[in-house]
């Protein structure tokens, strides 16, 4: 494990680039075959087994989501470019628009768009894609609302799968991408999933761990034996069964309190095919919500993980609270490490 302190973020890099430099948002809809619907049943077209979904499952119509997508500068005039992929995932009480418009504007540009194109134009790291996603793989996605009880609180705990075999898929057929889901031959897994990396702050952080790395799903104790005590109206149901085999880099800033422990985490990784490549978690020392589960995140993780986890990099931020001052540093670190 690798315990570093990460500095301040220039200040010229907040700033928007020379527009030859800057990249496209563009905002997209797709249709989604996998969420929870208002039945709490997992709405699916494939045969998944009930048991590993933790619930009941069924066919239903397709719901469509928006999502924004950030495509770097020259990605337009130059048809051959191909580019990496990165997800961001936002926290409990945002949307597709969190990243964007949380983290501030500079010079009339997202921040962390502006970040994207200074490092991408300073050659620190090879053009990508930004995918900015709505997390709640649910028919009420759009309830922004924290309510143990509802679908849309649900729904966080199934966006694996939402992931997995709707906009993961759509993305790489729409743009160009070095990743291509389409071939599933071992070589085909084993490229793509180096040219793709996921990362998010809070309940994103956690939809990281539990369900990329490898954790539990949360429901709520109205329908649980309500093991865990958390006072948040959440338990734990059945394990995620992972994604390293689409992802080698993740990332997890400030993860939220239903995050599974290192040891669990540790142990799904050990039990994976596929070698996660870069672990990064970060948080601020001052975080009253997550600090206590960011440590209990590592706690175990690596000696559990063995030789499946590549370089757990973990960052403690002195002073640091539950906010944008802590993610940006985050994902300003976290894409420098990934996709080497």
């Amino acid at each position: 494990m690798t315990n570093t302190q990460v500095g301040e973020i220039p200040a010229a890099a907040l700033k928007a680039a020379q527009a030859e430099h800057q990249g496209r948002l563009i905002e997209i809809s797709y249709p989604v075959w996998h969420y929870i619907n208002e039945h709490r049943q997992l709405v699916t077209g494939r045969r998944i087994d009930a048991a590993e979904a933790g619930r009941e499952t069924v066919q239903g119509e397709a719901i469509v989501k928006p999502c924004n997508v950030y495509l770097p500068a020259g990605y337009d005039r130059n048809p051959k470019m191909r580019c990496n992929v990165l997800y961001l995932l936002h926290g409990v009480g945002g949307d597709e628009w969190e990243w964007l418009k949380g983290g501030g504007e500079a010079d009339g540009r997202p921040v962390v768009l502006n970040l994207l194109d200074h490092l991408i134009a300073e050659g620190e790291i090879e053009p990508l894609i930004a995918v900015f996603p709505n997390g709640r793989s649910a028919w009420d996605y759009a309830d922004r609302s924290f309510n143990a009880e509802g679908t849309n609180m649900l729904g966080f705990y199934y966006f694996d799968y939402e992931l997995r075999h709707d906009l993961m898929p759509y993305i790489e057929s729409k743009f160009r991408t070095y990743a291509d889901c389409a071939d599933a031959s071992p070589a085909g897994v084993s490229t793509s999933r180096r040219h793709r990396a996921i990362a998010g702050l809070s309940m994103g952080g956690m939809q990281v761990l539990n369900l990329v790395v490898g954790g539990y799903r949360c429901d709520s104790v109205k329908y649980t034996e309500d093991r865990h005590g958390w006072r948040n109206g959440l338990d734990t149901t059945v394990r995620a069964p992972g994604m390293t085999d689409l992802f080698a880099y993740a990332g997890a800033f400030s993860n939220a309190p239903t995050s599974s422990d290192g040891r669990v985490l540790g142990e799904s990784l050990s039990a994976a095919a596929h070698r996660l490549d870069l672990l990064y978690l970060s948080c601020g020392d001052r975080d009253e919500i997550s600090w206590p589960v960011y440590l209990k995140a590592i706690d175990g993780l690596e000696e559990a993980a063995g030789d499946k986890l590549g370089e757990l990099r973990t960052v403690d931020i002195p002073g640091g609270v539950h906010d944008f001052g802590v993610w940006m540093r985050g994902v300003y670190d976290f894409v420098r490490l990934a996709f080497r």
